[in-house]
């Protein structure tokens, strides 16, 4: 049976927590983890270690971006399925709201300002990429097996361009991994939270989750619903983004930008636009919907993509949560999750070459400017926001 629910007020108070989150949480995926650790482990004791690292676990066990999904568990032991969604909801509204708003100023700006700020955005944005493949490959691309599936992965979507290609590469990988990988179960800690949803309501989430993926996009053509198309792509790539957030660039590439909703120099400065923001990568959600040209756009189109994105990792939260003590002591689903990151590592790859570096390289110069800031990324760890402002702002300045 399902815990009663816990009172109104706490809802009120995970939402303000996150919501503080989503104003100052600037730096990337990684960076929220630590500033959860330290708001709700530390300061507000909501949680203890042993259980904020069972959380964790699970949130990069299932797809979507690590940090929200985390997020929206904390919010869920801390006030039920009311705390999750408070949670998402504090942590998403700042850089939601801005990246509409920006979809809708962003013409405004070319024509005042020429387009070479826009070229700063997708240089940073080129650079902010590479160090994440970086990253993701030095922990999800180990060892010979996941090197190579890495590779093949990053040469087979070079070549086989497309969604299809991509949902493809992520199953083959799931399935290579279930044959040869056995990643052991972590230790489980001494005292996780008791979760705050029962298996019916979780089952009932599980459902739904699958009932939309494999309906929607039927329901979509059906219907001849360019809303409910919409929906459909953003729900699928929500659905399948694995190894975090900028896993989302190759996938909503492949769907926006392929169907010509949108055009690619828009898609690539609204991905720039994202790093300089706190709260999720994800967010950038909210500019293609409102900025693309087939269904309804503008705030509207922002909304729908923004829930249509969000919505399959607060469902597998709900649902997988108090399954998640018997899953994890299965190597085999570890294995087949960690074929699934090793052929993401490939996928971002390919996606560094194309579109990111073909929309950033115009000149020969350019290859450059994309060295110098990731070397600023890297070497000085200047923090993406100012990496980002600083070479729009540059290049703004000095190639108009």
């Amino acid at each position: 049976m399902d815990d009663a629910p816990p009172p109104k007020s706490a809802a009120v108070e995970v939402f303000t927590a996150f919501l503080r989150q989503g104003f100052t949480a600037f730096g990337g995926p990684v960076a929220h983890l630590a500033y959860f650790r330290r708001e709700f482990v530390e300061r507000r004791r909501w949680l203890t270690e042993a259980a904020f690292a069972d959380l964790l676990a699970l949130c990069h066990f299932l797809p979507g971006p690590a940090s929200s999904q985390l997020g929206m568990a904390i919010g869920m032991q801390r006030a039920g399925i009311a705390g999750a969604l408070a949670a998402w909801v504090g942590f998403t509204l700042p850089a939601a709201t801005a990246m509409v708003a920006f979809a809708y100023l962003a013409p405004g700006m070319t024509r005042a300002w020429g387009e070479a700020w826009l070229h700063g955005l997708q240089v940073a944005a080129a650079a902010v990429v590479l160090q994440a493949l970086i990253t993701m490959a030095r922990t999800l691309a180990v060892g010979p097996i996941r090197a190579g599936m890495a590779l093949g992965a990053a040469a087979g979507l070079v070549v086989a361009e497309g969604p299809v290609a991509q949902i493809l590469a992520i199953a083959a990988g799931g399935l290579f991994g279930l044959a040869l990988l056995r990643e052991p179960a972590p230790n489980a800690p001494m005292e996780a939270a008791p979760p705050r949803v029962g298996p019916r309501t979780a089952l009932t989430a599980l459902g739904l989750f699958a009932v939309l993926l494999a309906t929607l996009p039927f329901a979509a053509t059906l219907l001849q619903s360019p809303t409910l198309g919409l929906a459909s792509v953003f729900y699928r790539t929500g659905a399948l983004v694995f190894g975090g957030g900028h896993v989302v660039l190759p996938l909503l590439e492949s769907e926006i930008v392929g169907r010509a909703w949108l055009d690619r120099d828009s898609f690539l400065s609204g991905y720039g636009a994202v790093q300089a923001l706190p709260g999720p990568l994800f967010s950038f959600a909210g500019f293609v919907g409102a900025a693309q040209r087939v269904a309804p756009g503008g705030w509207v189109g922002g909304l729908v993509a923004i829930v249509a994105i969000f919505l399959p990792s607060f469902l597998l939260v709900v649902g997988v949560t108090p399954f998640w003590d018997r899953i994890k002591a299965r190597p085999a689903a570890r294995g087949a999750v960690a074929g699934v990151g090793a052929v993401v590592v490939g996928l971002l790859a390919a996606a560094l070459w194309d579109p990111m570096l073909k929309g950033a390289i115009q000149r020969p110069a350019d290859w450059a400017l994309v060295a110098a800031a990731f070397v600023f990324l890297t070497v000085a760890r200047l923090p993406p926001w100012l990496v980002v402002i600083g070479f729009a702002a540059a290049t703004g300045a000095f190639l108009r």
